[in-house]
């Protein structure tokens, strides 16, 4: 029996792949890329059965691109998972973060560290593609005087050297992470929270009048998140979370949305995971 392939961004020992594991085992295959398109178009094509994709942290807001692939991959949102985030500084062994000149990590990282290395402002601060990547190729190339920002068990993996533990500014910090596959699938549990698009014209009171509406049939949004759509000037695309108690009420909403607005699309319905 062949093995579930699992589309993730990062290497092992990246979050993405602690997500993987966490959600499908370790007797997955796990087909890892250094950006997110690959990832949405390896389920988009069938080359993978699932992917996990980071779609917001508690600190550092949306990672809005993400929405984009979601939308242009047509993928449908199967489940999420909120995994706590912890960073570590981390070097060739023998270092002290006096010898470290440059640290290197994926952007929304070095955000989330932000007041560490205010207090640390010799080190040079660059964006990279992945968080356990950097802490690879420090360990493979033995490079000295640079640093990565990465996750203990990229550490252990990699043989590298924690100089500073849990940098992160709040200590309480989460990244949403969405599990992606081609077509929506029976659901075991019964959904109470929906992903989904409304696109509105630019016309006084329209935002408004998609809140009121949503709150009326008792959706408690989560998230709203506006992306100005590119083809058509003036018209701007909401994607929304939204939590529901009533699934007929959700149902209303959406027939009610696409009456009023015309432009609905339904990324997932699935379990909150919010603790």
């Amino acid at each position: 029996m062949s093995k579930l392939k699992i589309a993730i961004q990062g290497v092992p020992g990246s979050f993405h792949h602690q997500v993987a594991l966490r959600c499908f085992g370790e007797d997955t295959e796990i087909l890892a890329f250094n950006t997110f398109e690959p990832v949405a178009k390896a389920v988009a094509t069938g080359a993978a059965e699932f992917g996990v994709m980071a779609i917001e942290n508690s600190i550092a807001g949306a990672i809005l691109p993400n929405y984009d692939l979601i939308d242009r991959y047509e993928l449908s949102i199967r489940d999420e998972y909120y995994l706590p985030i912890a960073h570590q500084l981390m070097a060739l062994p023998g270092q002290k973060i006096e010898d470290i000149k440059e640290v290197r990590s994926h952007p929304m990282a070095l955000l989330q560290c932000k007041n560490f290395f205010a207090k640390h402002p010799e080190i040079q601060q660059f964006d990279d593609v992945d968080t356990a990547s950097v802490a690879m190729r420090i360990s493979e190339g033995k490079i000295k005087g640079m640093a990565a920002i990465a996750s203990e068990i990229a550490a252990e993996i990699y043989g590298l050297q924690i100089l500073a533990s849990d940098i992160q500014t709040v200590k309480d910090n989460f990244t949403r992470f969405i599990i992606l596959e081609k077509e929506k699938s029976t659901q075991k549990e019964t959904p109470n929270k929906a992903s989904f698009k409304v696109t509105i014209q630019n016309q006084k009171g329209g935002l408004a009048k998609l809140l009121t509406m949503l709150s009326d049939k008792g959706l408690d949004l989560s998230k709203i998140q506006s992306i100005p759509v590119i083809e058509k000037p003036w018209e701007y695309a909401f994607f929304i979370d939204a939590e529901f108690s009533d699934s007929r009420q959700f149902e209303e909403a959406m027939e009610l949305l696409k009456n009023d607005f015309g432009g609905v699309k339904i990324f997932g319905e699935y379990t909150s995971r919010k603790a």
